[in-house]
């Protein structure tokens, strides 16, 4: 006769074990996409593309204010403003959730062919066609990814038009040449 105890014992340390296998394959495949991203230097590039939109959105709101108020933003202003840009669009708050969408959409082996590839290491030709399939899932991985950064910033509209209209005041600017956001 089987010991109910001792079989829900080994169910137990069986499921637990496959928990924490599953966990630690998760772990490493996100340690390869973190590895990944590191490889292809994807944070200097996103806060290089980060700093050039927050230029434009500064040339931007300058040129409106000069063109309705006939007032130059001066650099102070200007800085706050790229403050919190730096801050919203900050590399270190979408690491994480780009390496785990990474993780998602490709495989262990995957990645390490895109690793192998940044390194300018070269593929033999049995992995070719594996290369150019995990090439097809980047159209899906780059939709994930912008889908994330969206949700996960913070704007800094709503205080860039209180910098702005906050200067606009000071400078004694008539209020109806104020930014509104409607």
């Amino acid at each position: 006769m089987v010991n109910k105890r001792v079989v829900k014992t080994k169910a137990i340390i069986l499921i637990a074990s496959f928990c924490f296998a599953s966990s630690s394959a998760s772990a490493d495949a996100i340690r390869d996409a973190n590895r990944l991203l590191r490889v292809t230097d994807l944070g200097s590039r996103f806060e290089s593309m980060a700093f050039n939109q927050t230029r434009m959105i500064i040339r931007t709101y300058a040129s409106i204010v000069n063109m309705n108020a006939s007032v130059s933003l001066p650099q102070s202003v200007k800085k706050s403003i790229a403050e919190c840009y730096a801050e919203a669009y900050a590399w270190e708050q979408f690491e994480p959730g780009i390496a785990k969408i990474f993780a998602d959409n490709l495989t262990r082996n995957e990645i390490a062919l895109l690793i192998d590839f940044y390194n300018d290491l070269g593929h033999p030709p049995s992995e070719i066609v594996n290369f150019k399939n995990t090439l097809t899932k980047a159209e899906q991985i780059e939709f994930n990814s912008i889908e994330y950064i969206f949700n996960k910033s913070k704007g800094c509209l709503e205080r860039d038009a209180e910098i702005i209209n906050n200067y606009l005041a000071s400078q004694n600017v008539d209020s109806s040449e104020y930014i509104k956001l409607e």
